[in-house]
């Protein structure tokens, strides 16, 4: 892959020039609280999406025992305003050092929430860049489609990602997520942001356009986006919970799945119920594809939002 630095280099013809005023203090915030209300909502569907190997649901609690669907509507309803904060942070052209406060507030608001339980770490960066880069595109007033928000993202914040990416603060190197991309070099979020998001834009957003484009339901293409990103991304979370064979079955009952065909195939719900089950025998769980699902989700409802808007 392309550094952080070429990506932005790139990116910049990715962008089209739509002459506008600057949106005035109310528009930003009617904006931001829109944008606010797709992250969260795009989090809700993940949480609402069945079966879903190994992750919690409305429906179970999958491969964990420290946390149900009620710990996930707790976070959710703490982080609401976050994604209004670093909207608005992006609207006026903050520092990535900015986006990085909100987002550490944003994490001890989530763990106060959840009694210390981590629901949504990776989604507080990867979904908080897309809200930011919502608002900055916004503000310049560029069409969010989804190349373009990609591009502003990597334009305004590729360099200081890629430091970030490179060199994690003294208490983020206790993560879990740093201790296996240490111990089995699996990427992360912070690898994914420096990239500007290439599961997401990449993997993520072209699953779900493709499944729609095919006649499927929202939640088939959902489930297809899903498993069509833990077949391609090293899940810090599955590397954590069981290492690399954990992450080998997983990314076989993934291909295997779409090999026969996704949710175009008659038997999907069988086939993705009983991956559900294999994975929670082995307490496998997937939750940086879940993240990154929900992540791909709020790219195409800010491109919706930014046709109505205008």
């Amino acid at each position: 892959m392309m550094q952080a630095t070429t990506l932005a280099h790139v990116s910049r013809a990715l962008i089209p020039r739509v002459a506008s005023q600057a949106p005035s203090p109310a528009a930003q915030r009617r904006y931001a609280g829109e944008v606010a209300r797709l992250a969260v909502g795009s989090l809700h569907a993940e949480l609402c999406l069945y079966p879903k190997p190994g992750l919690v649901s409305l429906v179970d609690t999958g491969s964990h025992t420290d946390m149900d669907a009620s710990t996930f509507m707790r976070s959710l309803f703490s982080l609401r305003h976050y994604f209004k904060s670093i909207c608005l942070a992006g609207l006026n052209d903050a520092p990535f050092a900015r986006l990085k406060q909100l987002g550490i507030a944003a994490e001890t608001a989530m763990l106060k929430a959840t009694r210390g339980v981590n629901t949504h770490r990776g989604a507080i960066f990867s979904l908080g860049l897309l809200c930011a880069a919502a608002g900055r595109a916004h503000a310049q007033g560029t069409p969010t489609t989804p190349a373009a928000l990609r591009a502003t993202m990597l334009i305004r914040w590729g360099e200081e990602l890629a430091m970030h990416a490179s060199a994690p603060s003294v208490p983020a190197a206790t993560s879990n997520g740093l201790r296996v991309a240490a111990r089995y070099a699996a990427s992360g979020a912070r690898e994914e942001g420096a990239l500007g998001l290439p599961s997401v834009f990449e993997i993520g957003v072209p699953a779900l356009q493709a499944a729609r484009a095919r006649g499927a339901t929202m939640t088939m293409a959902r489930i297809d986006a899903l498993f069509a990103l833990m077949a391609h991304i090293s899940d810090s979370n599955v590397y954590h919970r069981a290492g690399p064979q954990g992450a080998r079955t997983v990314r076989l009952h993934a291909r295997r799945f779409l090999d026969a065909g996704g949710t175009a195939n008659c038997d999907w719900h069988a086939s993705a119920l009983a991956s559900h089950r294999v994975f929670v025998e082995r307490r496998l769980s997937p939750g940086g594809a879940a993240d990154l699902l929900a992540a791909s989700c709020l790219v195409q409802s800010i491109a919706a939002l930014d046709a109505d808007w205008r």
